[in-house]
């Protein structure tokens, strides 16, 4: 099995488009400096500290906050309404990756590389600022949406030898969610930017490229925009080189 196929295996993740040649690409005027996933379940009563965590990076331009709600605290008593097996298997795909198997609610990776409890203000911001561990994002990336399809333009690599995927996630930008049973009995959570599901869009190179994704790659649920991102993969997911958000986010 070719390594994007097994990546594809893990994660759920729906068929590629091809990448066709482009200019190089400027990126956002803001770029962000860090993409922060949450690994979160409606099931976790420790969680509720890191969802509203999220929703205060959220509003960081320098940061992509983004939600992905695991499945593996299901049979506590409440099934979440939000949770995906792609999410679990990607939580637990880096942790193969990092060698330590730790795999636990909330826990942050930032930028595929650093891990920290996702309640841990301190140890989140620490790893967001730290260029030594996880914080930059080398390659600019722009994204362009219409209402038949959106354009992705990928810089080149500081670096020769560069090589990596894009995906792209649609995502729901705000969800609030009652809770009926469970360790959160009782308690409306308010989750921000779910991730609703990955496809991979194509490969790179470390050249400037563009790739043209139809809109209908975010009929997923109830996504209302989407996230590029653009990441190292050997056997499994590694650093985050670049991102960039869609509408709103």
């Amino acid at each position: 099995m070719t390594r994007v196929a097994l990546l594809r295996l893990l994660a759920g993740f729906g068929p590629a488009w091809l990448g066709l040649p482009g200019p190089a690409c400027a990126g956002e005027a803001n770029p962000p400096r860090a993409v922060v996933e949450l690994f979160t379940s409606q099931g976790c009563s420790a969680c509720p500290p890191a969802d509203r965590l999220v929703t205060e990076l959220a509003r960081d331009p320098g940061v992509i906050a983004l939600t992905l709600p695991v499945t593996y605290w299901d049979y506590l008593g409440w099934k979440d309404t939000l949770a995906s097996t792609s999410f679990t298997a990607r939580q637990r795909a880096y942790a193969s990756m990092r060698g330590d198997r730790q795999v636990f609610t909330p826990q942050a990776v930032v930028n595929g590389a650093a891990t920290v409890v996702g309640s841990d203000r301190a140890a989140l911001e620490r790893s967001i600022r730290d260029p030594g561990t996880a914080a930059s994002l080398p390659v600019a990336i722009h994204s362009e949406a219409d209402p038949h399809r959106i354009v992705i333009d990928v810089g080149p690599a500081p670096e020769a030898g560069r090589t990596a995927e894009v995906w792209l996630l649609p995502v729901t930008r705000a969800r609030e969610v009652a809770i009926g049973r469970g360790e959160n009995r009782g308690r409306t959570v308010t989750y921000r930017n779910v991730v609703r599901g990955m496809h991979h869009v194509g490969s790179w190179h470390g050249a400037p490229a563009r790739y043209e994704v139809p809109r209908t790659a975010l009929t997923e649920a109830d996504a209302d925009s989407y996230v590029v991102v653009l990441q190292a993969e050997n056997n499994g997911p590694g650093r985050i080189l670049g991102a960039a958000r869609g509408p709103g986010l």
